[in-house]
């Protein structure tokens, strides 16, 4: 194949492939021992066959088979463990790209956050806002206290009455000339008014009484 036409595989493909080669070994060594187990029963067989027979010979012959039988057999499940070894560290090692690839991942994040919000520039704008609040509020206190020196002493009647003048005068109204204006009120008193309503009271019940008495 030419070089243009071929790709290096990436890490999770070349884990992946992996894992299914062990996964192919694994069940070759399963059926081999499948087939080194039937052979182990057959050789026993053999055996006692060669024994019930008194062949001493074949007896030695087929038990030294035997043992390099068995011998094969344990060396297959050593094989075994070895196979299943390497795939569980594969997985550990798969695990640990993968928590690798998050960091990475994490650290790009960062480095973009940190590039889009530097702290000197927070800092500033910190600063900056402090420094506007401070200026603002100076500024609403000395309106205070200018106000304030300003009324100060205005609590005199007569003071508070030019104060309102002076307003009055500055908005076009004269108070002079709506007073005047006024309809004017009676002359008399409250105290009279009320007297002569209770004179007209007991007027009225002295008629009564008088009407009562008639014949």
């Amino acid at each position: 194949l030419s070089m243009a036409f071929w790709k290096k595989p990436t890490v999770q493909e070349q884990m992946r492939a992996n894992d299914r080669e062990l996964k192919k070994t694994q069940r070759d060594l399963e059926r081999d021992r499948g087939h080194l187990e039937r052979e182990e029963k057959r050789i026993e067989g053999e055996i006692k066959k060669a024994a019930k027979q008194g062949n001493k010979e074949a007896c030695s012959v087929l038990a030294k088979q035997l043992v390099r039988l068995r011998q094969q057999k344990t060396r297959s499940y050593a094989m075994g463990s070895k196979v299943s070894a390497v795939g569980t560290q594969q997985k550990v090692m798969g695990a640990n790209l993968k928590m690798a690839d998050a960091m990475k991942t994490t650290t790009k994040t960062m480095g973009q956050m940190n590039k889009a919000m530097s702290p000197e520039d927070t800092m500033k704008t910190m600063r900056q806002f402090q420094e506007s609040n401070m200026k603002m509020e100076m500024s609403e206190e000395t309106m205070n206290e200018a106000l304030d020196d300003i009324f100060a002493g205005s609590d005199d009647e007569a003071e508070q009455d030019k104060v309102v003048a002076q307003v009055l005068d500055e908005i076009g109204i004269d108070m002079n000339a709506q007073m005047s204006k006024a309809p004017s009120t009676s002359a008399a008193t409250p105290g009279a008014a009320a007297a002569s309503s209770s004179k007209d009271d007991d007027e009225e019940m002295l008629k009564r009484l008088a009407g009562l008495s008639a014949p």
